[in-house]
């Protein structure tokens, strides 16, 4: 009921500022006026959009493609319509404080509001980086890395050495220490900033490793910057702060639209001084946004409701990943917090089948390889239907008398697979 009378109350303060609203005098209207107006008017809403929308969430609960996926629920929406209507390049005073709650959470001096985690992290290695040549160290599976269209280089000129952990889990000092370049040898580019992620592919990077690393960094004069797209989900797990998870380095980007299920948004921290400069490259990327007060209210929502359902989501990953076991499927990647990467090679089955048979279910599943994401909406019977998928598959193996083939192990591989139908023979 509170939040119907919210949504009245919003209604209404709605009516009554349109009111207040000062109208053009009323003028005869020129047809050509009049043709262009009918052109530009657009209704992107469809005669089924309810429908529509409730079909979507419950696509979306039987997705294991990313956790991006999710939608707005309509109490998010209630709460972020009543947010200020300020302008962000300017003042905005909802942005203002979600900002200076995420600097405080995060033990920074202040942060940044902007549109997307790959922004953030390119937003804070060109605030890092004053004049090439540069060099980053960053993990070769990391977002920075595979996934941000080669960012460092296009926006800072600045060359990634992109390196694989010896453990097959996570960076450490050993694996950074040899590959930092120091000096002034022209031949090379200095190293400026150690860049990390936590969590990458669903794994947890250790603190303590961390904190090795960050000394290190700091001793040599060597900067700190965190992918912390994910890191909400390690302070769930491993019930550490946030601060403290963010105090080993310089920067972090904290993603709002994945683990939170906002519809946008990442908030930067740092330094003052370096958060006003990050504010400066971002209008100079196209960053500046104005009125988002309603997103900030959409965050805050987030942080508030959502954030308390992420062990839930830890606990189906995991079960999802005990009962591919069982299943005596191969774990490439296991469930440390929402992600498990899976190989059905060992009962003989490939992606493709499982993604062709989960498609063509009654109540159909949304898969693409190895990864499976399980998100905030992710429904439990999701997980039972495609576990018993998996069984079937592997009992029509094993009745037609396929013998799987025996998987290599040559150390570190790719575990995210995507699958690939096996083309059809030329005649």
């Amino acid at each position: 009921m509170r939040i119907l009378s919210s949504v009245r109350h919003c209604c209404n303060h709605i009516r009554h500022f349109s009111s207040r609203i000062p109208h053009p005098p009323l003028f005869k209207m020129d047809p050509k006026l009049a043709s262009i107006i009918e052109q530009v008017k657009v209704d992107i809403i469809t005669p089924t959009q309810q429908r529509d929308n409730a079909r979507q969430l419950e696509e979306v609960s039987r997705s294991f493609i990313s956790d991006t996926i999710t939608v707005p629920t309509k109490e998010m929406f209630a709460y972020a319509v009543q947010t200020s209507l300020g302008d962000d390049v300017y003042n905005e005073p909802s942005t203002i404080a979600l900002e200076a709650h995420i600097a405080k959470l995060a033990g920074k001096e202040a942060a940044l509001f902007v549109s997307s985690g790959t922004m953030g992290n390119q937003l804070a290695i060109r605030t890092h980086l004053q004049q090439p040549p540069n060099s980053i160290i960053c993990d070769v599976r990391a977002h920075i890395n595979k996934y941000e269209a080669g960012g460092a280089a296009i926006h800072s000129g600045a060359l990634q050495n992109a390196l694989t952990p010896k453990n097959g889990h996570h960076l450490t000092l050993k694996d950074i220490e040899p590959h930092v370049v120091f000096g002034t040898d022209i031949h090379s580019a200095p190293t400026r900033i150690i860049c990390l992620e936590n969590t990458l592919n669903g794994t947890i990077m250790p603190q303590n490793d961390i904190i090795e690393i960050a000394d290190f960094a700091l001793k040599n004069d060597i900067l700190m910057h965190l992918d912390g797209a994910r890191l909400w989900h390690v302070a769930a797990e491993t019930r550490t702060p946030i601060d403290e998870l963010c105090a080993p380095f310089d920067s972090v980007s904290l993603c709002f639209s994945k683990g939170l299920g906002a519809p946008v948004g990442t908030c930067l921290v740092g330094p003052k001084a370096f958060i006003q400069k990050a504010r400066w490259f971002r209008k100079i990327f196209g960053g500046g946004m104005r009125q988002t007060g309603v997103l900030a209210g959409s965050v805050a929502y987030a942080l508030t409701h959502n954030f308390p359902l992420l062990p839930r989501v830890h606990a189906l990953a995991k079960r999802l990943q005990a009962g591919l076991e069982g299943l005596q499927v191969r774990i490439l990647s296991p469930a440390e917090t929402c992600m498990v990467f899976y190989d059905p090679s060992t009962i003989g089955v490939e992606y493709w089948e499982i993604i062709d048979h989960a498609a063509a279910l009654p109540n159909p599943i949304s898969l693409t390889g190895s990864r499976m994401v399980v998100h905030i909406q992710t429904s439990p019977e999701a997980v039972e239907d495609f576990l018993s998928l998996v069984r079937m598959l592997k009992e029509k193996k094993v009745q037609a008398g396929i013998v799987p083939s025996p998987v290599d192990s040559d150390g570190m591989r790719n575990v995210y697979v995507r699958a690939t139908r096996p083309s059809t023979p030329t005649r």
